[in-house]
């Protein structure tokens, strides 16, 4: 049955730790492991780099896992060093392979044959791209763009050095391709899901978020639910898994919360990376007990929703922004088609890489819904197409804002002892019109505006320079803006804490262990009668008080209840 109901636990072991694990610290480290998190699955690598697991090692690491009734794949890391003196002229990243040279090319096509022969099942580690600009891959360019040369390159090989050679060997063999947590970049590298995720098997997410300030990818926490879903929604039941390492994670909560929000997003499994790192290693420790609650409370939750967010395939654009507005509280499901049956739709400036955007905006508000779009995508949009939905322009200047006002607010104005700089946007006053204005001294602008459309709402968001950013403004701010992106009749309104949803009246909640934090009272607002949330568990209740608020232009009823949260801490719900 496994450790888990919702999921399994699986761990990766690299060509080098399996080489040099002895049948005494393989039981070592197994008792350790098996203790504190519980191994489903195990991914043996047989290649990596300089590194080649002998057979017979290799089938002494198969039996021991098929003695302990452990499911078993295979691994292969597509990094290499020169095989030739020539090899060293090619300025390989990582030493990814030169898939233009022909040694480097039989060598791969040899290490997927010789693992389909020993697994009925190999995954293929986030290290199958390229990005050689060597002499041999400039000449096969030839007039392409390198984003086509690779795609088309890397297409290739998936075919002719991957799935046909291993299909040869071994039938019955899955191939899954695992894809790296910088989305935004796989079409700079040869990542070309759309067409990739037809010819494998499986795919499987890379959900590494670590600590976000310093390290080189500055990945924010809610990425490791947000890609998983986006690879959800790109391979519907076909995203194996997510996996995070144990790298840079300091202090822990930055290790552990890549488990949490990986287990939210509702995997098949969770892959820890990597077997010879996990041992007596104290981010470790607590993880299976973690992982233990949140299984319980996948067992009563539902399917998770969130507004759509639309990220066609190969975009990029405001990177990363979707991870900071799921970090105040906005829940979002990104995803690589645009949502035709969607109420709300975010677009941002990624969003506009698809040339027929703007007519599918058009027919979402003509069926009278609602669509919120950054000032990144209006900027990709030439004025005279976008005049037609709104008087929106941009000036070209900043607006540094220190005063914040929520128009429809008598007692909305805010005053922070900080400067944000944001797009300034021009409008038509009373043709469009703002919810939120920000500016310093007596001059102000919008940061958030709307227009009409047809029986449909357009809403312009004004991102701030830094995104992180978000998190720093008046919470009053923001709450308008978790009101216009609120899904399922919720928002919730607070500072640091994300908001995860499920289609069967189930939430989580999470609070950010970031440094400097503190206990956070978030204000949960509800758009349709209940009465109170209660924690699955049973042990907490909240009332709820029904309550009548003016916003946008429209007189609602809500109901809100307040829910104190600590730092660190994930507490789920259901609506009563």
């Amino acid at each position: 049955m496994g450790h888990f109901n919702n999921f399994k636990l699986g761990v990766y072991c690299t060509a080098q730790t399996l080489s040099r694990l002895t049948p005494e610290r393989l039981d070592e480290e197994w008792a350790y492991l098996e203790k504190y998190v519980g191994v489903d699955k195990v991914y043996l690598e047989t290649y990596r780099g300089d590194t080649t697991v002998e057979r017979e090692q290799m089938e002494k690491m198969i039996g021991f896992f098929k003695e302990h009734d452990v499911e078993i794949a295979g691994g292969i890391t597509t990094v290499t060093p020169d095989l030739t003196a020539e090899d060293r002229k090619r300025q390989r990243l990582f030493h990814t392979f030169c898939y233009s040279n022909p040694a480097m090319r039989e060598h791969l096509k040899k290490i997927v044959e010789y693992t389909a022969g020993l697994f009925d099942e190999f995954i293929l580690d986030d290290f199958f791209f390229t990005s050689c600009r060597c002499e041999d891959c400039i000449r096969e360019k030839g007039s392409m763009t390198w984003e086509d040369f690779r795609a088309a390159k890397m297409e290739e090989v998936s075919k002719n050095l991957i799935l046909e050679p291993a299909r040869k060997i071994n039938p019955k063999v899955r191939v899954t391709i695992k894809y790296p947590n910088w989305r935004e970049s796989y079409h700079e590298t040869g990542y070309y899901p759309k067409r990739q995720r037809e010819m494998f098997d499986y795919i499987y997410t890379g959900t590494e978020t670590r600590n976000t300030a310093h390290t080189d990818q500055h990945l924010p926490h809610y990425l490791s639910y947000s890609l998983m879903r986006y690879m959800e929604n790109a391979a519907p039941g076909r995203n194996r898994g997510g996996w995070f390492d144990t790298y840079n994670c300091w202090p822990i909560d930055c290790y552990l919360e890549q488990g949490y929000l990986t287990a939210f997003s509702r995997p098949q499994e969770i892959t820890l990376f990597q077997w010879g790192d996990l041992f007596e290693n104290k981010l470790v420790t607590p993880l299976g007990i973690q992982l233990t609650k949140i299984d319980r409370i996948l067992d009563r939750a539902g399917a998770p929703v969130g507004v759509p967010l639309y990220l066609p395939f190969a975009s990029c654009g405001e990177n990363h922004l979707e991870d900071h507005l799921g970090m105040i509280g906005i829940p979002l499901e990104p995803m690589p088609d645009f949502p035709q049956d969607a109420e709300t739709v975010l677009l941002t400036k990624a969003s506009a890489k698809d040339e027929a955007v703007l007519d599918k905006l058009e027919q979402h508000l003509l069926a009278g819904k609602t669509a919120v779009v950054t000032t990144g995508f209006v900027a990709e949009i030439a004025p005279d197409q976008w005049e037609r939905f709104s008087t929106a322009r941009f000036s070209g200047r900043k607006l540094p804002a220190n005063r914040y006002q929520v128009t429809d607010d008598p007692s909305g104005h805010y005053r922070v002892n900080f400067t944000t700089a944001f797009p300034e946007l021009q409008f038509g006053n009373n043709a469009s019109w703002s919810y939120v204005n920000a500016g310093a001294g007596d001059y102000h602008s919008s940061l958030l505006l709307a227009d009409t459309y047809g029986p449909g709402r357009l809403y312009t968001l004004a991102v701030p320079d830094l995104f992180s950013a978000l998190s720093d403004l008046p919470v009053p701010v923001t709450d308008v803006f978790r009101r216009v992106l609120s899904a399922n009749d919720m928002f919730i309104s607070g500072r640091n804490v994300s908001l995860f949803l499920y289609d069967n009246n189930t939430f989580i909640l999470y609070c950010y262990a970031r440094e400097g934090s503190c206990p956070e009272t978030v204000t949960l607002h509800l758009l349709k009668e209940a009465s109170a949330v209660r924690t699955l568990d049973g042990k907490r209740t909240v009332s709820l008080c029904a309550d009548v608020c003016r916003r946008l232009e429209q007189t609602e009823k809500e109901w809100k209840g307040q829910i104190l949260i600590q730092p660190g801490e994930f507490l789920a719900f259901e609506i009563v």
